[in-house]
This record gives C-alpha cells, sequence and structure tokens, in this order.
C-alpha cells in the first residue's frame, strides 16, 4: 500500500468516528401533544406520572393514567388544581414510606 492510500483511508477513519455523538434528529420531543384542563378527581387516578424539563422537552409534564379507562391525560402544570393535587399526591407518598 503507498502512503497517500493509507493517508486517505486513516482520514476516513477519523471522519466516521466524530459522527457517533450527533443526533439524527434536533426536534423537541414531548410526550404531551394536547394538555387537558378538565378538573380530576384524586380517586379516579391510577397513576401520576411527573417528568421534569429536558433537553428533548423544555417542559414540566404531567401524565394521568386512569384506573377505569386507562386512559393516560396529560395535565397542565401551571394549573392551580393540579399543583394542590401533586401536592397532596406527594403528602400521601411521604406518609407511606
Amino acid at each position: 500500500m503507498n502512503t497517500s492510500s493509507v493517508l486517505v483511508f486513516c482520514l476516513i477513519l477519523l471522519s466516521l468516528s466524530g459522527t457517533q455523538g450527533i443526533p439524527l434528529s434536533r426536534t423537541v420531543r414531548c410526550f404531551c401533544i394536547k394538555i387537558d384542563d378538565r378538573p380530576i378527581k384524586h380517586r379516579a387516578i391510577g397513576k401520576l406520572e411527573i417528568i421534569p424539563a429536558s433537553q428533548s422537552c423544555p417542559r414540566v409534564e404531567i401524565i394521568a393514567t386512569m384506573k377505569r379507562t386507562e386512559e393516560k391525560r396529560c395535565l397542565n402544570p401551571e394549573s392551580e388544581a393540579i399543583k394542590s393535587l401533586v401536592k397532596s399526591v406527594s403528602k400521601k407518598r411521604s406518609k407511606r414510606a
């Protein structure tokens, strides 16, 4: 092998290794597309997930899974009713622990 082919081969390897950490998509990906502002009863919730803001989604997301229907609803984290709901759930959780 001559020197120029070895040099080209090394350059190709270096350029491929540099692209490994680049994400394929730079779009924002949030779980919640539509936020529900309807009131929700504490007893109707089977599971409550709080997803903090991250690089992929700039806002806090609160997802409630209903007990009976297994329906997932995205709740408005800025709503006073939802803030009090999250506070009461965290109080109950801390009492159990």
